[in-house]
C-alpha cells in the first residue's frame, strides 16, 4: 500500500503485460481457431479483443473518452498480433505513468472511478485474458501465479460472490472452486470460467 492508501498497480500491470506479450508470440496459425474458455471468443477473437481493450485503457489514461473505442481491433492480420499488442501495451504504459494519473477520475465500463482503481480492473481483466489464452494453446503451467493473486484480490473487492447469471458484468455467474485450486483457477472460478479440460 503506498501513503495515498492504494497498492499502485502500474508495476504490476507492466509484468501482466509482459506476461500476455510473451505469450501472445507463441501463438501459432492453427491455433486461432480454437476455442477459450472466454466462451463467446475464440483465440483470434480473444486477441482482437485484448488489442482493443488495450487501446481503450490506453485513450482513458490519455484524458480521452474510453467508451468511444470499441473494445475490438479491426485491420490486424493473423500475423499482425503480437505486434499491434506490443505497439498498444507501450501506450498504455506512457499513457498511465503520471502520480496524478493514479487519483483522477476516469471513466470506464463499469463508471467513474479513481485512475488505480481503473487499471487494477485492466490487470484483472488482462491476467483473466492470458489464462484464457494460455488455456486454449496449453501454455497454462509457465503464468505468473502471484499476477493472479492480484487480479483475483480485485475479483473479490469489485465483483460481488453471489451475482446472478445475466447480471450486468462481463462474467458468468461465480463457480464453485476445485480443490487445491491453483490462483489462476480460484481467478477463472470466480469470474464463472472453466478450464477447457472441464468445460
Amino acid at each position: 500500500m503506498t501513503s495515498t492508501g492504494f497498492i499502485d498497480p502500474r508495476p504490476v500491470y507492466v509484468r501482466a503485460t509482459e506476461q500476455a506479450a510473451a505469450l501472445i508470440k507463441t501463438v501459432r496459425p492453427e491455433d486461432l481457431n480454437r476455442p477459450t474458455p472466454c466462451s463467446e471468443f475464440d483465440v483470434r477473437d480473444l486477441l482482437s479483443h485484448v488489442v482493443g481493450g488495450t487501446r481503450r485503457i490506453a485513450v482513458v489514461g490519455e484524458g480521452g473518452d474510453g467508451l468511444a473505442v470499441h473494445p475490438s481491433a479491426d485491420g490486424v492480420g493473423d500475423d499482425g498480433w503480437a505486434a499491434a499488442y506490443d505497439e498498444v501495451r507501450v501506450r498504455v504504459l506512457k499513457a498511465w505513468e503520471s502520480d496524478e494519473r493514479m487519483v483522477s477520475p476516469v471513466r470506464v465500463p463499469w463508471g467513474e472511478v479513481p485512475g488505480h482503481a481503473a487499471l487494477s480492473g485492466y490487470v484483472m481483466e488482462i491476467v483473466t485474458h492470458t489464462w484464457d489464452l494460455a488455456e486454449a494453446i496449453g501454455a497454462t503451467s509457465e503464468l505468473d501465479a502471484e499476477l493472479a493473486g492480484f487480479a483475483l484480490t480485485t475479483a473479490r473487492a469489485v465483483l460481488p460472490d453471489t451475482r446472478p447469471r445475466g447480471a450486468e458484468t462481463p462474467f458468468e455467474a461465480r463457480r464453485e472452486e476445485p480443490v487445491e485450486a491453483g490462483p489462476y483457477e480460484q481467478l477463472a472460478a470466480w469470474l464463472g470460467r472453466e478450464p477447457l479440460s472441464r468445460a
